[in-house]
This record gives structure tokens, sequence and C-alpha cells, in this order.
């Protein structure tokens, strides 16, 4: 059993063509980045915490719970993680609203979606679809879908990356107070350094397959 004052435990490998990640991070933050070239790897590693890359050989614990191991692999429903991809992957056939509900019902936080449409400045009409939205509103659902989930972890790939400057910097402050309120460990990956910045307090860098610290 990991140590339940550690956060985030991977010792795993993974091989995704010519991507070759042989991973090692231990840590007891409540805020982690990782950050490194384009092509480096770092959203590959968000997807083996979630649970989304069953490639990957190795161990992965979050919040003092084994994930994974050589006999076990938890899935990724069960994993009580919200997971922000880089390119927000919506329920093409559900709307706004539904998209949002659908999360709420799941993480038992049906009386929240309003308080969490305000914090993300969500304010296009909740009948829209997916389709009809652009790239800074499927992000600001993706959010807003993660949050509903209930995580004990929120996985972050670039979540504002289509954002202009004064929306990113008011949504990462209002994000970061938001998780510290109710205990939420984030692990963010983004190039920008004020993302890096406002939601991390502590950093680990991707570069040759491997992280180091800072």
């Amino acid at each position: 059993m990991t140590d339940p004052m550690t956060t985030l435990a991977l010792d795993v490998r993974l091989a995704l063509g010519s991507l070759r990640l042989d991973v090692v991070l231990t840590t007891s933050a409540r805020n982690v980045a990782i950050r490194g070239p384009s092509g480096a790897g770092k959203s590959s590693i968000l997807r083996v915490i979630a649970g989304l890359e069953r490639r990957a050989i190795g161990t992965v614990a979050t919040l003092g719970r084994d994930l994974q191991g050589a006999r076990l692999f938890v899935p990724t429903s069960e994993r009580g993680l919200g997971w922000v991809p880089q390119a927000p992957s919506l329920f093409p056939h559900r709307t706004v609203g539904e998209n949002l509900r659908w999360a709420s019902a799941r993480g038992g936080r049906s009386s929240e979606p309003l308080e969490i449409a305000e914090l993300i400045e969500l304010s296009v009409p909740h009948d829209r679809r997916p389709e009809t939205l652009s790239g800074g509103e499927r992000q600001r659902v993706a959010l807003g879908r993660a949050l509903l989930s209930s995580p004990s972890m929120l996985l972050l790939d670039e979540p504002f990356s289509a954002l202009d400057r004064d929306a990113r910097e008011r949504l990462r402050a209002r994000l970061g107070e938001w998780c510290a309120a109710r205990g939420i460990v984030t692990v963010l990956v983004s190039h920008d350094d004020g993302d890096v910045a406002a939601l991390s307090g502590e950093v680990w860098t991707l570069t040759g397959g491997r992280l180091s610290r800072g």
C-alpha cells in the first residue's frame, strides 16, 4: 500500500511508436505541474494516470490508493479523477446542459451545476450542441464537467489554451481557489508559465522520456 501522504506515485514505462517513457515520480505536493518540449510525452503521462493507456507497464498510485500494478488495473471510471484533455472530448449527442448534468449526477453534486457554470464563466445556452461551440467554450464545458464529477484529483492538459489572456488569468485563479477549498489535487501540463506559476506547488520537467524535479 502506498504511503497515504503521497499524492502521486508513478513508476511506469510506456512505448508509443518512437516515444519511449521511463517515468518515476513520487510527491506529496497538492499541486503538480509537468512541463517539457512538445512531443515529449506529457499528455501521455496524464493518460497513464487516468487509466487510458493500458499499454503502460508499472505502478500508479494517487492519494495513497494503488491504481495499477502487476495484478491490478483500476478502470478509469473508478479512479475518482477529473480529466480535462487538451482537445475537449464532450458527448456529441448531448447538449451542453446534458453534458454537465451527466457529470453532476455521476459525482453526486446535483446542487452545484449553476455554481460551476458561474465559476467557469459559461455563458452559452445550455441547449447548444458541442459542435456549435468555439474552442474556448468547449474547454469551459470540459472543465465544468470534470469539476462536477467530484474528483479527488484533477488532470489538466493545457486547459486554458483556447482562451484569451484575461479569461485565462481569471479562470486559473478561480480554479486554484476552488480546488484548494475542496482539497482537490491538481496535475497540470502546460506550456504557459503563468498557468504553471498559478497552479503548481511543485514542477517536474520531462526530457528524453524521463522526469526530473524542477
